[in-house]
């Protein structure tokens, strides 16, 4: 690669000084919260751990509080509990939660986003190094700060901050192209799910329409859970409501074959697979129907169609809510053609290679991105460590 090639150039005999993190950056707390100063509603949303990587569900706060308590746009912050990780944070004005720290750089000594990369670059081995806590991992405050980073060109600032844009630019194109396809993911996604909406929306009266029962043979009777301290390790795929939980010796099943969850939070939280098929020599435990087809048409037919809609009125119990036997198999399905259920099923295969295969289409591509980006941001933040600095 040209922009390796000319990293090699420039870092050519450049002194590298290995510096605490406490002495070229602040770490500065949030704030903690009592539960009545958390509203639905208010003045600044309440930045906390979960909202930092996935929770949509946001507390707010009417509360005016020292400048260095709120982080806006282009600040670099750090989740230190529970999660771990940095973040360019572009999400406005909000109140950050002790649990994040905000990190502000020596702009003389070090980029604000070469500091991200090394925080991203060293946050597994900080883990496994200084994480403390059972419950609820965390890392202190002066394990950060003690924690050591290269600064290139140490008596020279102007030519040290030279060689970190460079390593930065590098970097920010790897990760905007990988940016782009997960982007580009994302629209494929949304386009994948109208088509699929639009070829398996049928009116009454315009097909037949069968229950599940009707349309394939249901073999639960033969599934059975393996009890942890019974499991042998081998090479066969054991799976459970929503995957592969383990890998086994034995098998019970030997096909091709749809599982349906039972598990009923499952099938209403959607966070993982409701209906999906298997293949092979496996073994199936009780949280999931296994359901034999008479042709691949039609089970991929029916699995398409099961993720579809909204299994909500199937799902019974209160404790321990499930989809059960009898309510699966009295799932109404429109049953068109066989000829049409192909040319369905055909059209979606090919949504479906593209959207969520892992050996082809975009999935496997923004692997690949993943990796090669990460190879040369290791490369690169991979100075040589003196001596008397080694760790």
């Amino acid at each position: 690669m040209s922009d390796v090639s000319f990293m090699e150039r420039l870092l050519d005999g450049v002194e590298v000084e290995w510096k605490p993190l406490g002495e070229v950056s602040r770490f500065i707390n949030g704030r903690a919260y009592k539960k009545p100063e958390l509203l639905d509603q208010g003045k600044y949303p309440v930045l906390r751990v979960g909202n930092f990587f996935t929770n949509a569900n946001w507390y707010h706060s009417d509360l005016e509080l020292e400048d260095d308590k709120y982080c806006d746009n282009g600040d670099l912050l750090y989740a230190w509990s529970a999660s771990f990780g940095p973040r360019i944070w572009e999400g406005g004005k909000v109140i950050y939660h002790y649990h994040i720290w905000k990190v502000v750089p020596n702009a003389d000594l070090i980029l604000k986003k070469f500091l991200f990369y090394l925080l991203e670059w060293d946050t597994k081995a900080l883990q496994g190094e200084h994480a403390t806590g059972s419950t609820m991992m965390h890392v202190t405050k002066g394990a950060i700060e003690s924690r050591l980073v290269p600064i290139p060109c140490p008596n020279n600032p102007k030519k040290s901050l030279e060689i970190q844009a460079e390593i930065v630019r590098i970097l920010d194109a790897f990760a905007a192209h990988t940016a782009e396809l997960t982007a580009e993911l994302n629209l494929r996604k949304k386009q994948y799910n109208y088509y699929r909406d639009q070829l398996l929306s049928f009116e009454e009266g315009d097909v037949e329409w069968k229950t599940l029962g009707e349309f394939a043979d249901n073999l639960d009777s033969k599934r059975k859970p393996i009890t942890s301290g019974l499991r042998e390790a081998g090479n066969i795929p054991y799976y459970g409501a929503s995957g592969i939980v383990d890998y086994v010796k034995g098998y019970i099943f030997d096909g091709d074959f749809l599982l349906v969850s039972e598990d009923g939070a499952n099938l209403l939280a959607r966070n993982t697979p409701i209906a999906f098929s298997i293949s092979g020599k496996t073994w199936v435990n009780n949280h999931a129907h296994v359901l034999k087809f008479d042709t691949y048409a039609e089970r991929r037919y029916v699995e398409y169609y099961l993720n579809s809609i909204d299994l909500t009125p199937y799902i019974s119990g209160a404790a321990q809510p499930k989809l059960n036997k009898k309510n699966l198999e009295s799932i109404r399905i429109p049953n068109p053609s066989p000829t049409e259920k192909e040319r369905i099923v055909t059209v979606l295969d090919k949504f479906d290679a593209l959207t969520s295969s892992i050996t082809e289409g975009l999935p496997r591509e923004i692997e690949l991105r993943q990796k090669q980006y990460e190879f040369y941001r290791d490369l690169l933040l991979s100075f040589p460590k003196p001596e008397e600095v080694e760790t």
